[in-house]
């Protein structure tokens, strides 16, 4: 993977290079059709991917897992398909809105849309309602392959505990940081995303951090965290972790 220079690119190179290496590739995202993965990056919203599985199992029985069905299908048909995922008014609501959106000033292609680029096609998907930054990056960079970095909670949460950024860096910051030290390479990214929130789910846990399983822990230049110690902080992001080592060589 070729990075910008500066020492915030060599180490997420590493990171992505260490990761690989323990994890394979990903295959994300999980989805057979682009507009399965707009409907489960819409739907994955503040539930379990469990719980969007038998929403998708839903509409995809009822012949919604498509634009231009979905935009002319009833908003209590909706609800009904996609309740298992919960907020499933909101969430029927905006799933129609985005078909009805692209279908109106897309003519309902997809193709059009992404081939607007980044930024234009992410401010058109950011107009709707229901849609926020981490969502509308994960329709792009999923169904669209744009460079669009997600940079989700699990994201946040490695680079702040290697000090890459700050313990409180929002969505749009840590974006930003990841954009300028990657270059702008949507498999790059797909690959890395699927990687960290993996490394997170089974080593860097909001409340239990297990750096002496991680294999990212060679990277910290402070002394490994336990879960005692995080507990001990419990309501509060852990500070025993403040930046990342320089090691010499980006592999093992």
């Amino acid at each position: 993977m070729q990075a910008k220079p500066g020492q915030p690119r060599q180490d997420l190179e590493r990171f992505f290079t260490t990761l690989l290496e323990k994890f394979g590739p990903q295959g994300w995202w999980p989805a057979e059709t682009r507009w399965e993965v707009i409907c489960g990056a819409i739907l994955t919203q503040n539930t379990n991917w469990r719980n969007v599985l038998l929403a998708l199992h839903n509409l995809r029985q009822a012949g919604l897992l498509d634009g231009s069905p979905l935009a002319h299908a009833a908003l209590a048909e909706i609800q009904t398909l996609v309740r298992p995922a919960g907020f499933y008014r909101q969430k029927a609501r905006t799933l129609r809105d985005i078909a009805v959106w692209i279908e109106a000033a897309h003519a309902g292609s997809l193709d059009r849309l992404f081939a607007l680029g980044p930024e234009r096609a992410r401010a058109g998907l950011l107009s709707l309602r229901g849609i926020g930054p981490e969502t509308a990056d994960a329709i792009l960079l999923y169904a669209g392959g744009l460079p669009v970095f997600v940079a989700d909670a699990y994201t946040r949460r490695i680079l702040s505990r290697h000090g890459l950024i700050a313990g409180d860096a929002d969505y749009d910051s840590a974006r930003q940081f990841l954009h300028q030290h990657l270059p702008p390479d949507g498999a790059v990214y797909n690959e890395f995303h699927a990687l960290l929130v993996e490394a997170a789910k089974q080593f860097c846990r909001r409340n239990e951090i297990r750096c002496e399983e991680c294999p990212l822990a060679r990277f910290l230049t402070m002394p490994k965290a336990d879960s005692r110690q995080l507990r001990a902080k419990k309501g509060s992001r852990p500070s025993v972790i403040s930046s990342a080592t320089e090691v010499v060589g980006s592999r093992n």
